[in-house]
């Protein structure tokens, strides 16, 4: 398989008075195009900053980022986004949806950005991506008017509806019933599994953590390194891998 992204090296700091805090210290890992990557750690761990490094939202202190062949990390602001844009997908935990556009709208939303009309095809592809992820009957919804359950498969069908190779995933079950959560995670086990998509997770929920191929702990801003690898991953190892840890 090839890399869709390598992170080397990777080191952020603030400024905090007179001294620098490290949110992230050289972190290094690749994720492999359709392989499913957790990162587990506490809250307060890096986490969200990391994800933010690896699609260009923000720049390191310190080391480099390859995202697909193309080392973001040294783009322009506008380099970084229209990189963003055609090789990165989100689903995060608070779902983002536009609350003044319909479900159908929101899934587009991607083809939108770039410019084109919800022609034909597009709604096709929307309407494919609906059926798939069992909200087929909902295109015409507006975002409140549809569960946590809806609303996180909206989310995804969103992220799916760009193409792009890589879905960075934050907490996407954090406000989900448990039933709801698996049904989410098995859809983001699929787009690996059927698309060839890659993801890459971050979550400190041991069940979410079990869809993944490998697990990686960040923990006070650095990867442990103790890892876990697939398949068939259990709650229990990696409850076992947590103790050890001491997270």
């Amino acid at each position: 398989m090839s890399v869709i992204v390598e992170a080397c090296g990777l080191s952020k700091s603030h400024q905090e008075g007179a001294s620098a805090r490290a949110i992230l210290e050289d972190v290094s890992f690749v994720v492999e195009r359709g392989e499913f990557v957790c990162i587990m750690g506490p809250s307060g761990s890096g986490k969200s900053t990391l994800l933010h490094l690896l699609s260009g939202l923000d720049q390191p202190s310190e080391g480099w980022v390859l995202l697909d062949g193309l080392e973001i990390s040294r783009l322009s602001e506008r380099g970084r986004t229209l990189a963003r844009r055609s090789r990165v997908g989100y689903v995060f935990q608070f779902f983002n949806l536009l609350p003044n556009l319909t479900v159908e709208e929101n899934i587009a939303l991607p083809v939108a950005i770039g410019g084109r009309s919800l022609k034909r095809e597009v709604r096709e592809r929307v309407a494919e991506l609906a059926r798939r992820l069992r909200i087929a009957g909902r295109l015409h919804a507006l975002p409140h008017q549809l569960s946590g359950g809806e609303m996180q498969r909206v989310s995804l069908a969103r992220a799916l509806m760009g193409g792009q190779a890589l879905l960075l995933c934050d907490e996407p079950t954090g406000n989900l019933s448990q039933r709801a959560g698996a049904e989410v995670m098995g859809l983001l086990r699929s787009a690996c599994d059927d698309d060839g998509r890659s993801v890459l997770l971050v979550t400190h929920n041991p069940r979410d953590a079990a869809y993944a191929d490998r697990v990686l702990f960040l923990v006070d801003g650095r990867l442990k390194e103790r890892e876990l690898r697939g398949p068939s991953l259990t709650v229990g190892e990696i409850h076992g891998a947590l103790e050890e840890l001491s997270i």
